[in-house]
């Protein structure tokens, strides 16, 4: 019996992102981490501050997959509209959390308000714990709310990393070339054809003056990666030797 495949998306809210003032790295981190615990990321969107457009892409996005996780927008500023966001997405009110006031108090006792913005959290959910600055995330049903500061979210996802219900690992194996993608399409095509269910990625490079591409297979079957991967090797030894 095949285990369903357990999917992802993941939003990186946030403008400074988008005018390139900053540079995220969370969904690297995400994407690969998910993948270790058999949960395939299938789809990630860069969100501007506007809570119009956030409110409709988290419906669609937790209506679609199995985890959304958000990255960004849960800060003290008034820019600063994730929590808000998720409340409205899932028609909650935004009140103040008692344990996540008791949360801020152990940083710092003055809590003012823009500190205190960050207590407010929608109705029912669930707190995630930080590690770093004590400022929680949230889980409301299957949307994780995460801060935007790289190390912060990292922290945070590990608090609640393990317990996600993950489906088959997906197994990854790659392997390196010095021959032209234009040479490659062909023969890869072929074999991704063969194999329908296997994902087939060439991904180009150059090092030392030298072109060639990193191959990437990935399956739920690491004898199914294993002989995609010695199909690759053939066609690409009769590529060069011909």
């Amino acid at each position: 019996m095949t285990t369903p495949i357990t999917t992802a998306c993941v939003l990186i809210i946030g403008n400074e992102i988008l005018s390139g003032k900053t540079q995220d790295t969370n969904l690297q981190f995400l994407g690969r981490e998910l993948a270790k615990r058999g949960v395939s990321l299938k789809e990630a969107r860069v969100l501007v501050d506007e809570k119009n457009d956030i409110v409709k892409t988290l419906n669609e996005c937790r209506a679609r997959y199995d985890y959304v996780i958000t990255t960004g927008g849960i800060g003290p500023t008034h820019d600063d509209i994730t929590s808000e966001c998720v409340a409205a997405a899932f028609g909650r009110e935004l009140v103040l959390n008692d344990e996540a006031v008791a949360c801020l108090t152990q940083r710092s006792r003055e809590l003012n308000e823009a500190r205190l913005k960050m207590a407010h959290i929608p109705k029912g959910a669930e707190l995630i714990d930080n590690p770093v600055s004590n400022a929680p995330g949230f889980r409301l049903d299957n949307v994780f709310v995460l801060a935007g500061i790289p190390s912060v979210a990292q922290a945070m996802f590990a608090t609640f990393a393990d317990s996600l219900e993950t489906g088959e690992t997906i197994i990854s194996k790659s392997l390196d070339v010095y021959i032209p993608e234009g040479d490659l399409a062909a023969p890869l095509g072929d074999i991704a054809q063969r194999y329908p269910t296997v994902e087939i990625g060439s991904y180009p490079f150059s090092r030392d003056g030298r072109y060639g591409a990193n191959l990437v297979v990935r399956a739920m079957s690491s004898s199914t990666v294993d002989k995609v991967l010695e199909e690759i090797e053939s066609a690409m030894q009769l590529l060069e030797d011909s």
